[in-house]
Order: structure tokens, then sequence, then C-alpha cells
């Protein structure tokens, strides 16, 4: 617990919130870390709400260990993902946490999560082809560079198949791939038989499993 920054204390918790007394001079989006108990280990929040003069936190985990009167630090900072150059070939968690058994991801140079998408007048136009690798795509379906494509099918038929063709073939210098409420078994699966050692070395993984999130 760093003294010298400002805490508050947990006042409630009701289902997926928590309810805190402080820390003051906090503001929508800011992250927060509460205590648990007998653990070393913080749960960190984003201040989502306000209740009066408490604060309305989200936890970005599990609130089991989260007691009564438990500290609650701000950070004085938003949620942003650390970038450097050896994030290629690495798989990481929803919130840039190594799920692959590597060093954490440090760097000065931070991207805030929430950050403002382009303005629409400062888009590139559509005009050049995307070479995806996959024949079947380039010459009856082609892909244009920067636009967005939906692939819709039942269970099984191969949509990890042909994200991992993509990924490995495409022209593109990096692939940023999200798996999103996948089944935690199907991740590995996903890394070694459809996107492969070629394709993760040119891939930023983001798996938030439908187990874990």
């Amino acid at each position: 617990m760093d003294p010298l920054r400002p805490t508050g204390r947990v006042a409630q918790v009701t289902g997926l919130s928590i309810i805190s007394e402080g820390p003051p001079d906090v503001s929508i989006g800011d992250l927060c870390r509460v205590e648990l108990g007998n653990t070393d280990e913080m749960l960190s929040c984003e201040v989502v709400g306000f209740q009066g003069h408490r604060l309305v936190l989200m936890p970005l985990g599990s609130t089991a260990g989260v007691f009564p009167e438990a500290h609650v630090m701000a950070q004085g900072r938003r949620l942003a993902m650390p970038i450097n150059d050896n994030l290629p070939g690495r798989v990481l968690d929803g919130l840039g946490r190594p799920l692959d058994k590597k060093s954490p991801i440090i760097s000065s140079n931070l991207r805030f999560i929430d950050a403002d998408p382009p303005l629409p007048t400062d888009r590139e136009p559509i005009r050049m082809a995307m070479e995806t690798g996959v024949r079947a795509i380039d010459s009856m379906l082609t892909i244009g560079a920067g636009q967005r494509v939906g692939i819709f099918a039942g269970t099984g038929v191969g949509k990890s198949t042909l994200l991992g063709m993509i990924a490995r073939y495409t022209r593109a210098d990096i692939n940023v791939i999200c798996l999103v409420g996948e089944r935690g078994r199907e991740v590995r699966e996903f890394l070694e038989d459809d996107l492969g050692e070629e394709g993760l070395k040119k891939s930023v993984v983001f798996a938030a499993t439908s187990d874990r999130s």
C-alpha cells in the first residue's frame, strides 16, 4: 500500500459493482486498486459512477477476497496498454497481461483503451485490395484495405481455420487478433492448429475467454 496515494474504504459489494467511501479526487474512467484478504495481490477496478460522495467501481477481475472496510487506492490514471516492438508473437489477456508465461509488457509508451476513434474526414478511402493469401477470397470476394468484414457461420464449419489462414498468409505486417468469449480450451487449439508458429510471429493475440471474463 502506497502511503502517499489517496485511499478510501469499501462500503458495499453488490453483484458486479463495488461501492467505496473515497478515495477523493478521482474521475470517471480512473483506475483504483482494492485490497484483498489473505493475499498481497490487489483487485484492479475502474470508476464508472458516483452515488453522492461514494464511488461506484467496476472490478476488472473476481471480487473474491474483497472484505468490508478494505482499502481502496487511487492509481491516478486510466486504463492503458503499454506498447513496444516486442508485442508480435505475444498472447495477452484483455488487460494486456501475459497469458503465454513470458515476461510482462513494460514500456513508457502507453495507449489508452478508450481512445477516441479517428475523425470521419481523416479516414482514408478504401481503394486498394488487401491480399489475404486465400484464393477463394482474393478472386471472388475481394477485401479492401481498411474494410470491415463479418464472417458468419454455424459451429464447427471453419471460421477459426479461415481466420488462421488469413493471419498466416495476408500481406499485412502485423495482425491484431482478439478472441473474446471463446471457450478456454479452444484458444490453444487456435494458436497451435489454426494460427501456427508462422502466423503467431506477426500477430498479437488478445484472449478474453468466457471462463475468465
